[in-house]
């Protein structure tokens, strides 16, 4: 088989297999807090939003314990006081108000959150919109949370009037003429009645309340799972522009159990596993991608991490590759959704699966603890697993029983890990065997743990033949993920074969006779390479074996032509070839004698000035007697020299635009000494003239 890939494109794979896998779940890290400083980074830098979004930002920065800039916290005390005192306010924004207030410790005045707590309780009695029920109810227990006397008289009716939005299957409409109901809706309103509860001075009917305990029975009926233990809610059939998400909706109906749990006397008939599954949905998440998401993430989070129910406790490994040349240990730590640690607890492998789901090992093996680490580890040595994929089913149990009721672990967890080591390769042989009989004209043993430098001769009469043999630390059979036998032509056109393996043993046969056209009937030398990689194989190689010498039969007239090979949009920024250029042979001079003979009849003309200057009668009568004038006159025939002089270089060594520039100056320079000096003279004479 023969694969046409990209340069570089076998490298690309192999290294996606030996990159060691990923951990699914792992409690909250600082990851997530410079993931939530990032998604709210306007919020951190001191620019809020509106109310909404700035209190998903305190709240999260507060749950993570991450410092923010101090200004953020007077600007939200002033963006929360202000929407409060604001007669306009819709009840939403008079619900985020006093969160922010009770997040931040804002110090509002008490007359503020008495008018609020009014407008809010009118709303009460108006509403039979669920989203109002919930913001009205949620803002009056924000204040009371914060010290201020806050009843609600009527929070029996109250009561009623949010259940009597409920479903037989434990979802919620959104108000009364809701033909569907909604998950999403059903969280608010557990969180809605359990603010009634809290806020009421009188005992709520027992029977209502244990008919929402049922409803929270039935609701968990409808959560989904994974295969893996994670549990999640999501929406059954709703308009799209109602559809909050799996995300959203989980966290609203966590906040919703939760706070009811915490408001009611007994415990909530909820399945362990089902809570700790829901934990392991938000972990799995990993880092968000929306604020949002964070917000609902880390809080409800939080939330499990304390709430009434079950504390949920995670079992997570801290590397989930083991190395048996390094003799790694089995290291698993046990904790809550924040890292705390987990009371008093046993660990145990009580199962050991392949990649195929076969039954390695059911020996029973407790880990040991390590209470200055907080982790269990086992040596692996004992357990004879050799490299590969594996899956490990532990099982925690509690040592005290009374804890039994305060958290949940799930009873047995599974997780995946690989097992890496050195895999032996040996009896790695190359040679190539006639077409006819298969007799092997030549053969090269091989070191494939170093680059060799092999020189074969071949035409297409003849067969390439390779083969080696791998074998785990254990002395088993051992399959790579990747074995390819790259040949690459001189002229940059590359052939990619699989090797084939069985057992121990890994083969390839090239006939180059059947292979022709896949070759494009190119003669020439072809650079061998051979790549085995694999997640499990610490020392998966790239290894030159050296070249092949072809000699192919001319192509026919119809056989396809090699592809036109990439051109590197960087090759035109790299240094070009040195160009070479000749000259031609200069032109014929004329003699010595002739060229100084024309270079004295130049000087003809100077010659003329001097003798006319002679026949003139040259005198200096005019020149100024006083200094100023006559050192402006000297300058000038200094510059006028200066000129000449510049002529003179001009022939001799300048090139034109340097003698320009030089003679720019210089004009300026006789323009100013000139005017002065012929001013002088030109006064001179006009006095004489009057005289």
């Amino acid at each position: 088989m023969v694969w046409r890939l990209p340069p570089l494109a076998a490298l690309l794979l192999v290294a996606a297999v030996v990159a060691p896998i990923s951990s699914a779940v792992r409690p909250v890290s600082d990851a997530h807090r410079s993931a939530a400083v990032e998604l709210f980074a306007a919020s951190s830098d001191g620019s809020l939003g509106d109310l909404e979004t700035t209190y998903e930002a305190v709240s999260t920065f507060k749950i993570l314990g991450v410092q923010k800039d101090k200004s953020l916290d007077g600007k939200a005390c002033k963006l929360a006081t202000n929407t409060l005192s604001s007669a306009s306010s819709s009840a939403k924004d008079l619900f985020h108000g006093p969160r922010i207030g009770g997040v931040l410790g804002c110090g509002i005045d008490a007359g503020v959150y008495d008018d609020v707590a009014s407008r809010l309780k009118a709303v009460i009695k108006d509403t039979n919109s669920l989203l109002e029920f919930y913001y009205s109810v949620g803002g009056l227990l924000s204040i009371k949370e914060q010290g201020h006397n806050v009843v609600l008289s009527d929070a029996d009716n109250t009561f009623h009037a949010i259940k009597a939005l409920s479903q037989s299957d434990g979802r919620w409409r959104y108000d009364t003429n809701s033909a569907e109901s909604s998950t999403f809706a059903a969280g608010i309103a557990l969180e809605a009645l359990a603010g009634v509860i809290s806020l009421s001075d009188a005992e709520i009917d027992p029977s209502m309340i244990g008919v929402v305990k049922n409803d929270i029975v039935k609701l968990f009926g409808t959560i989904k799972s994974y295969d893996d233990g994670t549990f999640y809610f999501d929406e059954k059939h709703i308009d799209g522009s109602e559809y909050k998400g799996p995300i959203t909706t989980s966290a609203s109906v966590v906040r919703g159990v939760t706070s009811f749990a915490d408001v009611i006397s007994g415990k909530l008939n909820i399945p362990g596993e089902k809570i700790l599954g829901l934990a392991k949905f938000f972990l799995g998440i990993g880092l968000p991608g929306s604020s949002k998401d964070c917000f609902n993430q880390i809080e409800s989070l939080s939330l499990l991490e304390k709430n009434r129910v079950f504390v949920p406790l995670i079992l997570s490994l801290p590397s989930k590759v083991l190395s048996l040349t390094s003799k790694d240990q089995l290291k698993v730590e046990v904790t809550t959704v924040f890292g705390s640690a987990a009371p008093p607890l046993r660990v145990n492998l009580v199962q050991v699966l392949g990649s195929d789901s076969k039954v390695i090992t059911i020996d029973n093996k407790e880990l040991q603890f390590d209470p200055e680490n907080n982790v269990h580890y086992l040596d692996i040595a004992p357990l004879k697993i050799d490299v590969g994929k594996y899956s490990l089913v532990f099982e925690i149990s509690l040592q005290d029983p009374e804890h039994e009721t305060v958290y949940t672990t799930g009873g047995r967890n599974t997780e995946t890990v690989v097992v890496t080591g050195l895999i032996k390769v040996d009896k790695a042989e190359i040679g190539i065997a006639e077409n006819d009989a298969g007799t092997v004209e030549s053969v090269e043993k091989l070191d494939l743990l170093k680059d060799t430098e092999i020189s074969l001769s071949a035409n297409h009469l003849q067969k390439l033949r390779l083969s080696f043999q791998l074998a785990t630390p254990l002395g088993r059979t051992f399959k790579p993920h990747q074995v390819f036998l790259k040949l690459k032509h001189e002229s940059k056109v590359e052939h990619i074969f699989v090797v084939p393996g069985s057992a121990r043993q890994f083969k390839i046969v090239l006939d180059f006779l059947g292979l022709l056209e896949k070759f494009y009937y190119l003669s020439g030398r072809y650079d061998l390479e051979l790549s085995v990689g694999d997640a499990s194989m610490e020392n998966s190689f790239l290894r030159a074996l050296g070249h092949l010498e072809l000699d192919l039969p001319e192509a026919p007239e119809k056989a396809p032509r090699p592809p036109a090979q990439a051109v590197d949009p960087l090759a035109k920024f790299r240094p070009q070839k040195e160009i070479s250029h000749i000259f031609r042979a200069p032109e014929k001079r004329p003699p010595k004698e002739v060229s100084l003979a024309f270079t004295g009849v130049t000087l003809l003309p100077f010659i003329g000035f001097l003798i006319g200057l002679l026949r003139l009668g040259v005198n200096m009568k005019n020149f100024p007697s006083l200094p100023g004038p006559a050192a402006f006159a000297s300058l000038f025939h200094v510059g006028i020299g200066a000129v000449l002089l510049l002529y003179a270089l001009f022939w001799v060594k300048l090139d034109l635009f340097t003698t320009l520039k030089y003679l720019g100056f210089l004009s300026v320079f006789l323009v100013f000494v000139g005017h002065s000096a012929l001013s002088y003279l030109s006064s001179t004479s006009a006095k004489q003239k009057t005289a």
